[in-house]
């Protein structure tokens, strides 16, 4: 992932700067003074519960003051989450992955397609149940995913056992932000973006893998330059 960022600023000319910030230790008053001079803001992939409410209110931050954010699986989880609870007011918006008694905008993916073929998962722990490999998925026309990769379909590596609720869709969009790329069968959200915002996108699966030094990845090569238009 930190490659892929740098192949980014390649691709526009520039060195990357990369600041880790530890967002279990994340306070949300602290998110302005720790936040105020980044360009852009990423949250990665990741598992459980662990800095996932520090990794919320940064995303609040980016969404409120217009920083470029790219959020990739889990970060792209966590963006459903903080938009449902502070835009759509489901306080109780949360995974099912660490919370069972909240309202899951994030669920345990039971069944997807592979080849054509329905492949099952299970409510059980184990890695071999997870969505792994290359997918395709299917771009929403006018939007800025589609201008990024500058075609309709697209192939990427996925890594995770849970998925957005297509279920809450509609009322998502009704507030701004559209399921931009769906699996084929329409059923699995891929990519997530935000209207009104100047750049504001969440991918369920991993781009960072397929980033090379001559050939950046164009979600990081797009992502650094709105990073550099905003500072």
């Amino acid at each position: 992932l930190d490659e892929a960022l740098t192949h980014g600023g390649l691709a526009n000319n520039l060195n990357v700067n990369l600041i880790r910030i530890d967002s279990e230790k994340l306070k949300p008053l602290e998110i302005k003074s720790k936040l105020k001079n980044v360009s852009g803001i990423l949250i990665p992939g990741g598992f459980g519960k662990r800095g996932t409410e520090g990794k919320i209110e940064a995303i609040k931050y980016a969404r409120i003051n217009n920083v470029p954010f790219l959020g990739i699986c889990y970060g792209m989880q966590m963006a459903i989450i903080e938009f449902a609870r502070n835009k759509l007011n489901i306080k109780k918006a949360t995974s099912s992955e660490f919370d069972k008694n909240g309202i899951p905008v994030i669920g345990l993916i039971t069944e997807w397609m592979k080849n054509g073929k329905i492949m099952k998962g299970t409510d059980k722990n184990l890695g071999g149940t997870m969505r792994l490999g290359s997918y395709e998925a299917k771009l929403r026309d006018n939007s800025l995913i589609k201008k990024i990769y500058g075609k309709r379909i697209i192939e990427e590596r996925h890594r995770h056992r849970y998925e957005v609720n297509i279920n809450f869709r509609e009322k998502f969009e009704k507030k701004g932000l559209i399921f931009s790329g769906l699996s084929p069968d329409g059923k699995l959200p891929e990519i997530i973006e935000l209207n009104n915002h100047p750049w504001f996108i969440g991918v369920q699966f991993h781009p960072e893998f397929k980033s090379r030094p001559l050939s950046p990845h164009p979600l990081f090569s797009s992502f650094i330059k709105a990073a550099k238009n905003h500072k």
